[in-house]
């Protein structure tokens, strides 16, 4: 049994921190929103009153928080709105492991390792791939950056997390592979919505064509695990009005986050620029608080049936 500090209990940290009390670790656990906290209790976790408590006396903690500024607040005492930051690497031992579950810009994840490491704490930035579904199942992948000994040193925890562990590289690859997935799963969900639209448009049945499209060269995993059209896939968000995933405004920040990394590299990126624009105007419609895959109402005709 590893004792573990976990921060952030979201869509996606509540359930991975309950997979791994599941799994008889120690999981003490803090978040500012106190319905996440009891069901976290509810799981098996042990709720703290605030982030200092929660990773006292742990060896490994972990961080699944919304964006860039949100780390270094919590990590670095950087400010962060009226709560200011906490600056938590000083409550580690040396030695301790952080594991940043965010999926945020690479100069913060270098920044909150370096001073992690300026401190002889080990730090790996480990994004998660997977969504909500992949996070209750415990079958997420993990895409991680950092030190190699440091890798396998997370790996048994992750592992109760998830099903795919990639060491990507050097402090920063972890985000760096997962804004070049994110942005392909924005090109091809759009993609899929626009195709499906298109042949319901023309008469076609969505599952018949889904089928169809599954079977043939147009096949993708958004068309195959995560279908846009609502009643053709079941457990999935578009069949349960488009809530309990991966929300549109998440989905616009890593694009975001793509096109500076982008931008950093000099590299033409016209169809993730185009995704951008077309899950921006999707969510300025007011569809950001719904899963991403909802870019089909963009194309749908709302007077056609299903």
């Amino acid at each position: 049994m590893t004792r573990i500090g976990f921060i952030g209990l979201g869509n996606m940290g509540g359930p991975m921190a309950a997979n791994l009390a599941r799994a008889g670790h120690r999981v003490q656990v803090f978040d500012l929103v106190p319905e996440s906290l009891t069901r976290a209790i509810e799981a098996g976790c042990l709720a703290t009153g605030n982030a200092r408590e929660a990773v006292s006396g742990c060896e490994l903690v972990i961080s699944m928080l919304p964006a860039g500024e949100h780390v270094r607040s919590l990590w670095l005492g950087e400010s962060a709105g009226e709560r200011g930051g906490q600056d938590l690497l000083t409550a580690l031992s040396p030695g301790a492991l952080v594991i940043d579950c965010s999926t945020i810009d690479v100069a913060s994840a270098r920044q909150v390792g370096a001073a992690a490491k300026a401190r002889g704490i080990r730090f790996l930035d480990a994004p998660v791939s997977g969504g909500v579904a992949g996070a209750a199942a415990g079958t997420l992948t993990f895409i991680v950056g950092g030190e190699q000994a440091d890798f396998e040193a997370a790996r048994p925890v992750l592992a109760c997390m998830g099903q795919n562990l990639f060491h990507a590289g050097a402090l920063g690859a972890g985000q760096i592979a997962k804004m070049c997935n994110n942005m392909l799963l924005a090109i091809h969900m759009a993609g899929t919505a626009e195709a499906l639209a298109l042949g319901v448009k023309e008469g076609l049945d969505p599952a018949v064509l889904s089928t169809i499209m599954g079977k043939s060269s147009g096949n993708n995993w958004s068309l195959e695990r995560y279908n846009p059209w609502p009643g053709v896939m079941e457990n999935v968000p578009a069949s349960r009005g488009y809530t309990g995933g991966f929300m549109t405004r998440l989905m616009v920040k890593d694009l975001g986050l793509a096109m500076a990394l982008a931008e950093h590299a000099h590299s033409a990126v016209p169809m993730g620029a185009l995704a951008r624009n077309l899950f921006s105007l999707h969510g300025s419609q007011g569809q950001e608080n719904k899963d991403f895959s909802s870019i089909l109402e963009l194309y749908r005709d709302k007077t056609a049936p299903g």
